[in-house]
């Protein structure tokens, strides 16, 4: 018997080496394809978009918020993968029921790396988990050193219209934001995704407005909407998968970041 503990510390019992796995998380699905474990991967959710063709290879077991439990107790998996914030408690306790679960819990970088680690532990892929870990801490260190002497701009970061929310405190975009010398006005809030009136951007005195194509897709359209109610001169369109998106979705991060940068400066 395999013994691990997921990032909630929670312990799981693995009898041998998983051949089936179903993952609850985009982001993790995506990194599970990174470490070459596409052949074991049996269940996805209809969320899990990278790599594109996947969902027409996998059985789509449902959403990160509910799921066909009987879907998957027919894939009969060795591990189910969750995480804290996309899936609920409810939803682990079922699951349970059927296999062990892994639930992550990524707030920050260093997070990451630690269930990338993890997970080369728990599918013996940790040669491979170590490559991408060193990428991702190597490029990380070059664009902190290159963001050293550029000065902070306050930011809010808005993933939802009707309501408007914004990304508040203690999660991963308010992690990478602050690496880009974004300055969130939210972060102090209650609240790690609180709903607010447009108002308080003025308020606040939001000097850049970034709007995230997810969870809510924001489009050009809506950017002029809000160039026309509020009174910020920049607002820009940011992919949200860079900002939310953990696991080696961070090895493009970077990059983007790099660019970003350059447009706005």
């Amino acid at each position: 018997m395999r013994t691990f503990h997921d990032q909630l510390k929670r312990k799981l019992e693995l009898k041998e080496l998983p051949q089936r796995i179903v993952t609850l998380v985009p982001s993790q699905t995506e990194l599970l394809v990174d470490l070459g474990l596409r052949e074991k991967i049996v269940g996805i959710t209809k969320f899990c978009v990278h790599p594109e063709e996947l969902r027409k290879e996998k059985k789509v077991v449902g959403g990160t918020k509910q799921v066909h439990y009987d879907r998957i107790k027919a894939l009969a998996p060795d591990i189910i993968l969750c995480n804290k914030e996309e899936n609920t408690k409810e939803m682990v306790a079922e699951l349970e029921k059927l296999a062990p679960v892994h639930v992550s819990d990524v707030m920050t970088i260093q997070d990451s790396l630690e269930l990338i680690l993890q997970y080369g532990k728990i599918f013996g892929v940790t040669d491979k988990a170590s490559e991408i870990a060193e990428e991702i801490t190597l490029l990380r260190e070059e664009f902190q050193k290159e963001m050293e002497h550029v000065p902070f701009r306050k930011v809010a970061y808005l993933i939802w219209k009707n309501p408007w929310m914004v990304a508040g405190r203690d999660n991963f975009i308010d992690h990478l934001l602050e690496l880009n010398r974004f300055k969130n006005v939210f972060s102090g809030e209650d609240s790690r995704y609180p709903e607010i009136e447009l108002e308080q951007l003025e308020q606040k005195q939001v000097e850049l407005l970034l709007l995230s194509t997810e969870p809510f897709p924001f489009k050009s359209k809506d950017k002029e909407e809000l160039k026309k109610e509020v009174g910020i001169n920049e607002i820009h369109i940011v992919d949200g998968e860079y900002f939310s998106w953990y696991g080696s979705r961070l090895t493009a991060a970077f990059a983007y970041f790099r660019k970003l940068q350059t447009v706005l400066s």
